[in-house]
């Protein structure tokens, strides 16, 4: 017997050829490598990048808008005239709590398109609200939680979608697109509500409704060039469909060989997720759901409530005024790190960079502690100019970090649970932003009390993560989901 395995580079076989020959002859093993046209891998590359790119567009610009909403609840609603309650910071969250519910329960039954559409009809709404009443509380509030709700809806259908359409070796960058969104809409929110001219004709809030119209009508418009996951419709039996999408994602230059063997690797993990019993996927979540508790849900640390009060009453004692570069630079920073990770992160690996920024984020937050355990140096100028410079540095670092977490939640669950188990991780993560909103005192111990508690909490996320998450670059699904229910995992890289 000859066993013939017909590889592409480094790639593990995709295809293997049994021929019969004598009873007597011993087995014999052949590798084939096959070398594709450069030209045909260019093509083949730039069309699945294309389509890619077109759900990630999606919700990118969605996510730019939600951002620019959660900056708005996390104290940047400092100059729009609209009172600043508790009900107006937690609102957007309690709204993306809702919709991630909605989203858990239907996203299986529903194609992601229809996530993508309604979500961007309420962040439209959204939008025209601000527009329309800029200056009046109840229905900025109103906008808010239908805002949340949309980018809740679109938030689990998008980590789902992007980690099942893209190939291993480029998961991390186009789910990463969710953070890099929220990212963008921080910049510009902050931007605009600490350095708005007063002068302007047109007001802060007005400003944030045009944006939000035009980000939700292109997305919206987007929607229809999406292509849905080939693993939604193996799910419901027809492969016809999933075979369809497939060849629409990876496109007809793609060889006959990959594209059979990226189609076969979806259905084994479909036939893997459908083969075992929900409670047994359910309790085979255990471990990735504690992981995930000590990585995403450590998100709402990295842009909070605390940290805002921090940069604008230390930059205010340094500079006697918001508007000067230290507060431009802050938003710039955060912006940066996730831009540089975004690039590098399907190379370096997903554990070594996050595992850089939690590092970094740990002691810079233990640092602003030390400080601001004086009360003294709350109207030291010397002292508030270093918080400022930590401050800054701790959002570079935040940007490191986040951008990991969408790929680490699209890989770490079985098929069957994992719709709920993101969503309720994405809950757990709004809640966490809420619990800090009502109970942060905003008096000078309550600063030490927040920063030197959630200090130790990065220090202990930091042992385990190093010691438990695992490196899933360039991994299927079905192989990062093996990964992850190890209870361990040192590698690094």
């Amino acid at each position: 017997m000859t066993v013939t395995y017909i590889t592409s580079g480094q790639a593990p076989p995709l295809q293997t050829t049994f021929i019969a020959t004598s009873a007597e002859q011993p087995p014999q093993t052949t590798y084939v490598e096959v070398i594709e046209d450069p030209r045909a891998q260019r093509n083949y590359n730039r069309w699945t990048n294309k389509h890619s790119a077109h759900s990630a567009t999606v919700g990118l610009l969605l996510f730019t808008y939600g951002g620019m909403d959660m900056a708005q609840g996390l104290q940047w609603n400092l100059n729009t005239g609209v009172m600043n309650t508790y009900e107006f910071e937690f609102s957007w969250f309690v709204g993306v709590i809702i919709g991630a519910v909605v989203a858990a329960l239907t996203v299986t039954h529903v194609p992601k398109r229809y996530f993508y559409l309604l979500g961007g009809v309420m962040l439209f709404i959204d939008a025209i609200i601000f527009v329309s009443a800029p200056y009046d509380y109840s229905p900025i509030v109103a906008a808010r939680y239908v805002g949340g709700v949309g980018i809740g809806l679109i938030t689990v259908a998008f980590i789902i979608h992007n980690s099942e359409v893209t190939l291993g070796c480029s998961r991390g960058k186009w789910c990463g697109l969710e953070q890099f969104g929220l990212a963008l809409g921080i910049l510009i929110q902050v931007l605009m509500d600490s350095q708005w001219n007063f002068k302007s004709s047109i007001g802060i809030n007005t400003a944030h409704g045009i944006i939000g119209i035009i980000f939700s009508v292109i997305a919206t418009g987007a929607v229809v060039v999406s292509v849905e996951s080939p693993i939604f419709y193996l799910r419901n039996n027809n492969e016809d469909a999933a075979r369809s999408c497939q060849t629409q994602l990876l496109g007809a230059m793609a060889p006959t060989e990959v594209n059979n063997a990226i189609f076969d690797e979806a259905k084994r993990y479909v036939m893997e997720g459908t083969s075992q019993s929900f409670g047994a996927q359910f309790s085979a979540s255990l471990m990735p759901f504690t992981k995930m508790i000590f990585s995403r849900c450590l998100v709402a640390f990295t842009f909070s409530v605390p940290l805002s009060l921090t940069m604008l009453g230390s930059t205010l004692i340094w500079k006697d005024t918001i508007y000067s570069w230290p507060m431009i630079l802050w938003s710039i920073l955060r912006f940066i790190g996730v831009l540089l990770t975004l690039c590098v992160v399907d190379k370096l690996g997903r554990k070594f960079v996050s595992l850089l920024g939690l590092l970094c984020m740990a002691a810079l937050m233990l640092a602003l502690a030390g400080i601001l355990s004086h009360e003294t140096y709350f109207s030291n100028t010397y002292f508030m100019s270093q918080v400022s410079r930590i401050s800054m540095a701790f959002q570079f670092f935040a940007g490191l970090y986040v951008i990991s977490t969408p790929a680490y939640l699209g890989e770490a669950f079985p098929m069957r649970v994992k719709p709920f188990l993101i969503g309720l991780v994405v809950c757990l993560e709004q809640v966490i932003h809420i619990i800090v909103i009502v109970t942060f005192g905003k008096s000078s111990d309550s600063y030490f009390q927040y920063f030197v508690g959630v200090g130790i909490i990065l220090i202990v996320s930091v042992i385990i993560f190093g010691v438990l998450m695992p490196e899933t670059r360039g991994l299927s699904l079905r192989q990062a989901g093996e990964r992850f229910r190890r209870v361990h995992d040192m590698m690094s890289y």
